[in-house]
């Protein structure tokens, strides 16, 4: 299973928010078959068993956000690969939880 953490920052718009840029690329990458996807504060995280999944996800989320008409973006990505079992992004926060007082 693989989940990568997408953070997507546009610089040079027109007001400090940056929420319709951000929702439109989060809107882009609905339709792709085996991707979920689960936004956060600080960025979007991404869930595939296939790596090519998760780029292509990015890659519509950075193309959408220049088609917005944003020159420039800074894109932050961590990716964690495991092979040695399926562990969902929920069963992941379950287990810091279960470890918490």
């Amino acid at each position: 299973m693989i989940q990568a953490e997408i953070s997507i920052y546009p610089m040079a718009t027109r007001t400090t928010s940056t929420s319709f840029y951000i929702a439109k690329a989060i809107e882009s990458i609905k339709k792709i078959e085996n991707l979920r996807y689960e936004i956060n504060s600080m960025g979007t995280i991404l869930e595939s068993d296939d790596i090519d999944t998760i780029n292509k996800a990015t890659k519509e989320m950075i193309e959408t956000v220049h088609n917005l008409g944003i020159n420039r973006a800074e894109i932050i990505i961590k990716i964690d690969s495991r092979k040695d079992k399926q562990v969902r992004m929920e069963e992941k926060v379950e287990a810091i939880k279960k470890q918490m007082s």
